[in-house]
């Protein structure tokens, strides 16, 4: 058996070579702006939430800037549940309404980003809830689903067209996290619900960000799911576009999110799965990395 004393310095050590490890991350990314979308498994189960909140503060403690920009799918159904409303989903898209679209932006702001923001406060680092309609972050058109018929209206859905990031850079120089909701307001003044990773890789090319990372409820992309074989840890937007058509449905936005930020200037993009905690620190400051980067 090993003396207690022999097993405390082994594990020092081992917590020394893993600060040593990050050195050159932490001098990559100070100063920066990380954009991480939140989502999956991580909203509902409170150890993962706590631990993302931590990772959160974490950054900001080291010199990194971190945005959060989340949706909220499982709890705006089970919020509408409540109210008696049917959700209906076409193509992947949440059918929004008169009446749901109002549940949405109160269940993202009110619940979940303040839910997120008092968590990361706990966690020791302050926070700044925000949504697409405050000082006009976000600008977004109405969309329809493209179906072999023809369009199809899937109701107040819109994705975002302009971004103007000045309330977010206003929290991030005053030492802020930012916690953004994605709905919008279209040019006329009508309220969309928007896709959440889509508009995180909106804002992080806006923001000049370093990195955008996708929180997922798998390990990464696969080339050809559910062959768990087919995992893959690198690879180029081109590579990337050509594969995109034949995703499972569930990927496919998180994807295209990844490919429109290194499109628009990103470094680097990468989808992570959310079910580990501490995912975040994990792929930032370890040489191994964690889920799938995509490169320009």
């Amino acid at each position: 058996m090993i003396p207690a004393e022999e097993r405390d310095q082994a594990l020092a050590a081992i917590k020394a070579g893993t600060l040593i490890e990050s050195l050159p991350w932490l001098k990559q990314f100070h100063g920066k702006v990380v954009v991480v979308k939140f989502g999956g498994n991580a909203m509902v189960d409170e150890a993962l939430q706590k631990a993302f909140a931590e990772d959160m503060a974490y950054l900001r403690w080291v010199g990194i800037k971190p945005v959060v920009v989340h949706g909220g799918g499982p709890q705006i159904s089970a919020r509408l549940a409540e109210l008696g409303i049917e959700s209906e989903f076409r193509g992947g898209f949440r059918v929004t309404t008169d009446e749901t679209i109002t549940v949405v932006r109160d269940v993202l702001r009110n619940q979940i980003s303040a839910k997120l923001a008092e968590l990361i406060n706990e966690a020791g680092a302050e926070t700044a809830i925000m949504s697409g309609e405050d000082s006009n972050l976000f600008r977004a058109d109405k969309t329809t689903l493209d179906s072999d018929e023809g369009p199809v209206d899937i109701g107040l859905v819109g994705e975002v067209t302009t971004v103007n990031p000045r309330i977010v850079f206003e929290a991030l120089e005053a030492g802020r996290i930012p916690v953004v909701s994605t709905v919008a307001p279209s040019a006329n003044g009508e309220l969309l619900n928007v896709n959440a990773d889509l508009a995180a890789a909106s804002l992080a090319i806006a923001l000049g960000a370093e990195k955008l990372m996708v929180l997922t409820d798998v390990p990464g992309l696969y080339s050809d799911w559910p062959n768990k074989d087919s995992m893959v840890s690198e690879i180029t937007a081109a590579e990337l576009e050509e594969l995109l058509p034949s995703l499972e449905s569930g990927m496919i936005p998180k994807m295209q999110a990844c490919l429109s930020a290194v499109k628009g200037g990103i470094p680097r993009a990468h989808v992570i799965d959310g079910r580990t905690p501490h995912s975040i620190l994990l792929e930032i400051f370890t040489v191994a990395g964690f889920g799938t980067l995509v490169l320009p």
